[in-house]
């Protein structure tokens, strides 16, 4: 699947969706909301209602050409995650994504639920996620690591809400490299040089 995609179904984690997706724009990334719903209106976990950019039915899900600048990214957030793990569609989409040269990335319950269903292509993979989480990743071989966002060739994962900014840094070092994410965590305020 070409382009840079934030995944959002019925009980998305808001701050894990919007957090990564204000970075990335910050970052100059031509970054989509994609509503999983048959409308671009999706609710969050909060009771948040946003407008998505369109739906996963208006999308162009063809994976040639795809390379590691092409980005599925997952949030977390109940039940949203659990909707998107249980979208058979958007599992196999994404299972030819990543086969096809793509990259992935998730947060909180997804690495867990989501990229979980990647099974022996996460052995050996650095990750993290919302504690709870970790086992179906361990299971194929992948190495949980507490930290706020770990990024393991063409996968990036984060912790939780709390870390959406790390992560949505981590997402724009691999598509603009390290000097354009520390321009955008200066930015923030989150460094105090540059």
């Amino acid at each position: 699947m070409k382009g840079i995609n934030i995944f959002l179904a019925d009980g998305f984690e808001d701050m894990e969706a919007l957090g990564t997706n204000d970075v990335l724009r910050r970052g100059g990334i031509d970054v989509k909301l994609i509503s999983m719903n048959e409308s671009t209106e999706v609710k969050s976990s909060r009771g948040v209602v946003i407008n998505a950019d369109t739906t996963f039915g208006k999308t162009d899900r063809r994976s040639n050409g795809t390379c590691t600048s092409d980005i599925m990214i997952f949030p977390g957030g109940m039940p949203g995650t659990k909707n998107l793990a249980e979208n058979e569609e958007l599992i196999n989409i994404m299972k030819t994504h990543y086969a096809s040269g793509g990259s992935v990335a998730a947060i909180c319950a997804a690495p867990g639920l989501v990229l979980g269903q990647l099974g022996e292509e996460l052995r050996d993979v650095e990750f993290t996620c919302f504690d709870g989480f970790q086992a179906t990743p361990s299971e194929f071989g992948a190495r949980f690591i507490p930290r706020p966002a770990i990024r393991c060739g063409r996968i990036v994962t984060g912790r939780s809400a709390g870390h959406a900014v790390s992560f949505g840094l981590a997402i724009l070092e691999m598509i603009s490299g390290k000097e354009a994410a520390e321009k955008v965590a200066f930015s923030l305020y989150l460094q105090t040089e540059q």
